[in-house]
């Protein structure tokens, strides 16, 4: 897993090729956040997982510094990587 911050100060954004899992924590209340797509959205093709996959092994602690996060009802019932329905295959210490 890689993590960026993106702010307005900073002006940077994140390529998330097509396939790729990915999840944001904002670190505000106040957050506009902007996706480009290639494409028009298709809920048949939507995946999804837990944030707190344990095969992804995200470092939760030190990006929440101790805040619960605030999940939507998607988010809170997602499958782990293992259990996901997608084509997303991984390797343990890759």
């Amino acid at each position: 897993w890689v993590s960026v911050e993106l702010s307005a100060e900073n002006h940077r954004q994140f390529f998330i090729p097509r396939g790729f899992a990915h999840g944001f924590l904002t670190l505000t209340d106040d957050v506009e956040f902007r996706y480009k797509v290639d494409n028009v959205y298709n809920k048949e093709s939507e995946g999804g997982m837990r944030y707190d996959a344990p095969e992804v092994n995200v470092d939760w602690g030190s990006l929440l510094n101790g805040i619960e996060p605030v999940l939507s009802e998607k988010d809170k019932v997602g499958p782990t990587l293992e259990e996901s329905k997608n084509e997303f295959k991984y390797k343990e210490n890759c």
